[in-house]
């Protein structure tokens, strides 16, 4: 078995951490903070307990993953890794300095893997000399459970690096879709519509988060509404990942972030985990009256919310961020979607998809609600995907 080390005791490095434990992968996570490392022992300890009396899994297994898990406090600790895991703060001079600092620790074939979720991998992999060992592997929240990895090879990565962390990861369990280092890779770029669009809906008084939120669930099918999510998430995380695409894109109006979730984030309000957010936490929920969405009303929402899904999945497949049936996998499985979009846009018809962006491009005349150029020359060739 590899060895494997983790850097960063968060939610995600833990993740990754269990799950390359319960796979039989001695591992060690070192964090620089040390009540960081102790909250994550303690955090894996519980998780892992839960699992037994769940009857996941017995008593001896639990032990044996724990004890397979080895919380460090020094990055020479990490020495004998065959495969380093960065699971760090999304700022891209701190992961490249941590990535230049393990060259001079670890082994010359150890593999040096990012988790970041909306970096440049090859910025991160220029920070090191041997940059062709460096690769990106985005895992999903909660790593154990979500079954999807995003694979980003950097401009830098050999062959036999990609060949290398995906056949690890694919040992785990895990699917794995293949994205090109672009801005959001798939799924934080094509996702980007159903939080943003939903956003500018409710700054242009058309519709409230609850109806929105509604529509999405019970028509288009989705487990959680954009405004529910976004609360989940944390509006600061959110926020975050939607303004670093926005400029990796040259401020592409597609991706603009909303002054109405800013307000939230510099309001403190930052969803479920402050408390209060789009939707107010930490009282008795009472239920109401069933929500109504007037025809017209839930027509806009779900026309605008998937035309613009749709759209920006067929320009990631126009600019061969990947192939077609890994966008749908990343969406299916990574964000837990109810179909894949491309298949959707079939169901709905390209045609109209085209035709409800023109409408809005004519109105806004702000490039926000171009159509991609796949999508026109689809609609004009009468075409479908995976025809």
């Amino acid at each position: 078995m590899k060895n494997i080390a983790v850097i960063g005791a968060g939610t995600m490095g833990s993740g990754i951490a269990q799950i390359a434990a319960s796979n039989g992968h001695r591992v060690s996570i070192y964090d620089r903070n040390a009540d960081a490392r102790v909250k994550a022992r303690d955090k894996l300890l519980k998780i892992l307990n839960r699992l037994v009396e769940k009857g996941r899994m017995d008593d001896a297994e639990a032990k044996a993953i724990f004890g397979r898990i080895y919380f460090v406090d020094s990055l020479d600790s990490l020495s004998d890794a065959d495969f380093v895991f960065e699971a760090i703060i999304e700022n891209l001079e701190i992961k490249g300095k941590l990535f230049k600092t393990l060259e001079g620790i670890v082994a010359k074939e150890t593999i040096l893997a990012t988790n970041t979720s909306s970096l440049s991998v090859s910025a991160i992999c220029a920070f090191v000399e041997n940059t062709s060992r460096c690769v990106g592997a985005h895992f999903f929240n909660p790593p154990p459970l979500m079954k999807l990895v995003e694979i980003i090879p950097a401009n830098q990565s050999s062959e036999h690096t990609v060949i290398e962390i995906q056949s690890l990861i694919e040992s785990w369990g895990k699917l794995t879709v293949k994205a090109k280092d672009t801005p959001g890779f798939i799924v934080n770029r094509v996702a980007r519509p159903f939080y943003g669009e939903a956003l500018r809906i409710i700054e242009e008084g058309l519709a409230s988060p609850v109806q929105i939120d509604e529509v999405m669930k019970t028509r288009a099918g989705f487990r959680m509404g954009p405004f529910e999510l976004m609360d989940y998430i944390g509006h600061d995380v959110n926020y975050k990942v939607t303004e670093t695409v926005w400029k990796a894109f040259y401020h592409d109006p597609r991706y603009k972030p909303s002054f109405a979730q800013k307000d939230l984030v510099s309001s403190g309000y930052l969803g479920k985990k402050s408390g209060q957010g789009f939707y107010k936490y930490g009282i008795d929920k009472v239920d109401g009256p069933k929500i109504v969405v007037p025809q017209e009303t839930s027509d806009l929402i779900y026309d605008r919310i998937l035309s613009m899904l749709v759209n920006e999945a067929a320009d990631a497949l126009n600019f061969g961020v990947a192939s077609a049936e890994d966008i749908e996998l990343a969406m299916t499985k990574g964000v837990n979607y109810p179909k894949g979009l491309l298949e959707w846009g079939n169901e709905i018809g390209i045609a109209k998809i085209v035709k409800t962006l023109d409408t809005l491009n004519d109105t806004y005349r702000e490039g926000r609600y171009r159509a991609s150029p796949l999508l026109r020359r689809m609609a004009n060739e009468g075409n479908s995907f995976f025809a």
